[in-house]
């Protein structure tokens, strides 16, 4: 590990003081050999959302940069290196994990133990921690619980893909942007990852499993997809009630 010369004693400690599997990996392969690309996460180490497994280690404190490399077809990749450690608070070192059960406890106590997109009532479990504002816009934000939301599982994998395709992502980098976002707000916003679109989750769970059943026996009755039924029965509701 050459590369471990280069590093300050106080951020190699903090990199050996992560003992999660995910961002374990991602962290001793840059140590070794000074950077990871998204290919070697998929292919060597079996991590199909590459940019999880790196959020994963800037969520210990650890800062990273991404840049382009060549892949082995020849087309450019996203890459994964050590950012600016001159900035790292090494004295939380491995207090993040204990920080992270404090704010996610503090986010059940005032909003229930749910998912912030979908709503639905979930086990404490499958809860993650998710920043509001993405790291990659803002950096590491005020430890406040204010700055974070809790998501399952599913919800996290649709907010990462639409936050990785945003152009505010890419390249803007207005942190203004993402606070009016269906993705950090869902309760309050104006656009979904600049985009002009509205958007409804339902989840159907317990005995409205049934209900659900029942409109897809019907949808299919009227060759449509749910949704466009779902759609269909809500203007006729809000028509009706402006008619009457």
């Amino acid at each position: 590990m050459d590369s471990l010369q280069n590093l300050p004693d106080d951020f190699i400690k903090l990199c050996q003081s992560v003992t999660a599997k995910r961002p374990k990996a991602v962290i001793d392969h840059i140590l070794q050999y000074g950077f990871i690309s998204t290919e070697e996460l998929k292919e060597r180490y079996g991590y199909n959302h590459p940019p999880r497994a790196a959020r994963d280690v800037r969520e210990h404190g650890i800062p990273l940069e991404t840049f382009r490399v060549t892949g082995s077809d020849g087309r450019k990749i996203a890459a994964y290196k050590f950012g600016n450690f001159d900035k790292v608070r090494f004295s939380r070192l491995s207090g993040r994990t204990g920080l992270s059960k404090q704010i996610k406890n503090e986010l059940i106590t005032r909003y229930g133990c749910k998912c912030f997109i979908y709503l639905e009532e979930v086990d404490e479990r499958e809860l993650q921690i998710d920043h509001r504002v993405p790291f990659e816009v803002d950096g590491e934000p005020g430890l406040k619980s204010d700055n974070f939301m809790l998501l399952c599982s599913s919800a996290n994998r649709a907010k990462s893909w639409s936050c990785e395709h945003c152009q505010n992502w890419g390249s803007i980098k207005d942190k203004s942007i993402c606070l009016s976002c269906y993705w950090a707000y869902p309760e309050s916003y104006t656009h979904i990852a600049m985009r002009q679109v509205r958007r409804i989750d339902l989840i159907w769970q317990g005995e409205n499993v049934e209900i659900y059943e029942r409109l897809k026996q019907q949808a299919i009755s009227l060759n449509k997809e749910i949704p466009e039924l779902i759609k269909e029965i809500i203007e006729r509701e809000i028509k009706r009630n402006s008619d009457s």
